[in-house]
């Protein structure tokens, strides 16, 4: 399977190619047929409607700015009959965006997105076929870390992904308004969604800088923030409001979209469909905000931090219910040595990692050392480092523990992690010590 303009056919009558976005070289008002026939077996992989046709050139335009590389399987023995063989049995997406790990730099990493398998070509091994070509590309070009956002939990684990950020499902009573501790800050004005579009990835990457766990965004993010686009697709969103937020020094550090479920819902419900804030006073004046709304009753907000400063904020802490936690970030690591050594540590320390692949891209045995928080590891001789602590686990239970999210004793009681007390004691010390991390880019 070639990476870019390219094809591999396959003894069982498969097809794999690999292209960007584009759009139709007779017309360039429309997507070229490749690029609409991969659209249309996305959005039935994720039952989602096709795409209006005079719709596709503003996604063939996003996914051009985002960098993504389309993988398509095309079945060339389909039967009489079959639907358009054109539009292929299984997808497959790649983009590289920057992920804070605590180090000195943001991290570019390996995002793997808009996997499907058409049900009738389930157990003919196609998606490990494009997994396994392209995480070993991805290493092989030289990056540590790949990502997803999973839509089945029981699917990526065997590809070595580890669940590593999560966030929570939240909902305020906001009757009679919100009081916060804290006197208010700077102020708040309604955005021109024209305006907001431009603004947004600088907001975001403010706040992606200072954000432990926090990755960067695909250009969809600004284009539904403003309203004119609507969740996974590019028809406008008419309801959606979006606000800025100002310092003391006029300077715009957050911004926060909601939309109302209408009147039908009881009680009236306000649903925040994004919130970024560079500050932690952003954050606070954005929801004291968000808390004063006339004639809402009741906020919803689906990407909020699990160690949400919000209820410490309010007088009445009773009014922050959290209703559901689920995992955003998987992560799989590529190269262990160069993960290792650019991710940020809040402790002292050394440990020998003991790595099981099965997929072979993180395998081997690896000494981190850890000194002012700053990390090093390298590849450790079988015997060698005797008198060091050792750890055993598995790739996929590496990428669960390398933000930290989890702690290593859950993973040992969990059966992913062997390892003795000490050896424990210094991993926790090392990645789980800091903030917790947050993570609300969903690709």
């Amino acid at each position: 399977m070639g990476t870019d303009h390219s094809t591999d056919s396959t003894t069982d009558g498969l097809r794999f190619a690999s292209f960007p976005a584009g759009y139709d070289a007779a017309d360039p008002a429309k997507a070229d047929e490749r690029t609409a026939g991969w659209f249309d077996a996305v959005n039935l992989g994720f039952h989602e409607d096709r795409t209006k046709e005079e719709r596709l050139p503003a996604q063939v335009d996003g996914y051009l700015r985002d960098g993504r590389i389309l993988t398509a399987v095309y079945d060339d023995r389909l039967p009489e009959y079959a639907w358009n063989p054109a539009v292929p049995v299984a997808t497959y997406g790649t983009m590289v965006n920057d992920l804070n790990v605590g180090g000195s730099e943001l991290l570019p990493t390996h995002l793997v997105t808009a996997v499907t398998v058409r049900p009738t070509h389930r157990r003919r091994g196609i998606l490990r076929r494009m997994i396994t070509a392209d995480l070993t590309r991805a290493k092989d070009s030289g990056l540590a870390l790949a990502a997803l956002t999973a839509s089945e939990a029981t699917i990526y684990g065997r590809f070595g992904f580890g669940a590593a950020t999560s966030t929570a499902g939240v909902e305020l009573d906001t009757r009679g308004g919100l009081e916060f501790t804290a006197p208010p800050r700077g102020s708040i004005a309604i955005a021109d969604a024209d305006k907001l579009r431009g603004l947004v990835p600088e907001i975001f990457r403010a706040h992606l800088e200072r954000t432990f766990g926090a990755l960067g965004r695909q250009y969809a993010y600004a284009m539904r923030a403003a309203g004119k686009w609507s969740g996974e697709n590019t028809e406008p969103d008419t309801a959606v409001r979006s606000v800025l937020r100002y310092n003391a020094d006029g300077v715009p550090d957050g911004y926060a979209a909601y939309k109302s479920l209408g009147w039908q819902n009881e009680p009236h419900t306000v649903k925040i469909t994004d919130l970024v804030a560079a500050s932690d006073e952003a954050y606070r004046e954005l929801w004291r905000y968000l808390g004063s709304i006339d004639l809402v009753d009741r906020l919803t907000f689906s990407e909020a931090p699990v160690e949400d400063p919000l209820p410490w904020m309010l007088t009445d802490r009773r009014r922050y219910k959290v209703k559901h936690v689920e995992d955003v970030l998987w992560l799989r690591i590529l190269d262990p040595a160069a993960a290792l050594g650019a991710r940020g540590y809040f402790g002292d320390g050394a440990v020998v990692l003991d790595v099981e692949d099965p997929m072979a891209l993180a395998a081997g045995t690896f000494l981190l050392e850890v000194r002012g928080g700053v990390g090093t590891a390298r590849p450790a001789a079988a015997g060698e480092h005797a008198d060091t602590p050792r750890v055993q686990l598995t790739a996929a239970a590496l990428g669960s523990l390398y933000l930290g999210a989890v702690s290593a004793r859950t993973l040992a009681a969990a059966g992913s992690v062997q390892a003795g007390d000490a050896a424990l004691g210094v991993l926790d010390e090392l990645f789980s010590a800091g903030p917790a991390p947050y993570c609300s880019t969903h690709f």
